[in-house]
């Protein structure tokens, strides 16, 4: 899994009953949101989000209509699997030299 996608997951796993919106997710995840946008479709079509448009008057709040992910219960173990396995990868003494 790429360091994107694990950044996103992390983001989404600090509260992961929360609601969060794509650009909400790039500050959080420290990235572009060209990059998160691919992100969250690929993880929707993985079934690990769900989506929904936000109901709000754009004219009266002044801005685009957000459209609100959250992690799936699916999402939140994949997740965190794919974090605890970037982690063993990194941990020191986990790759062993050959002699």
């Amino acid at each position: 899994m790429t360091m994107p996608r694990l950044l996103v997951l992390e983001a989404f796993l600090d509260e992961p009953e929360c609601e969060r919106y794509g650009l909400e997710l790039a500050h959080g995840a420290g990235l572009e949101p060209g990059t998160i946008y691919p992100i969250l479709v690929a993880f929707e079509a993985a079934g690990w989000l769900t989506s929904r448009a936000e109901e709000v008057d754009v004219h009266a709040e002044g801005r685009p209509r957000r459209r609100y992910y959250r992690l799936t219960a699916e999402g939140v173990a994949a997740g965190r699997a794919a974090i605890a396995v970037r982690k063993q990868r990194t941990q020191p003494g986990a790759r062993r030299l050959a002699w």
